[in-house]
């Protein structure tokens, strides 16, 4: 069977949440998630792994889309945009 490629663009991004003991969580962007051109699985390219092993994964939103990768902003409920996400 030969193997599909997946879309170029992104459709979700893949986070470690770090709990920090009187300080909200700490959301590190670990990787991008690539959808199946069948719609059937997903690809996810990892540049770090979570201590924890969990990884969860969110939808690029508009917001994300728009930021500089430099920018942080405390946006969305309190997360920032990119590398970090706070909850």
């Amino acid at each position: 069977m030969a193997e599909k490629e997946a879309p170029k663009q992104p459709t979700h991004r893949a986070y470690s949440v770090i709990r920090r003991e009187g300080q909200d969580d700490f959301w590190l962007n670990v990787g991008l998630v690539f959808p199946h051109k069948d719609g059937g699985g997903f690809n996810i390219m990892l540049q770090a792994f979570p201590l924890d092993g969990k990884i969860v994964c969110r939808e690029i939103t508009d917001d994300d889309k728009d930021d500089a990768p430099a920018q942080r902003r405390q946006s969305n409920g309190g997360r920032s945009s990119h590398d970090a996400r706070r909850r």
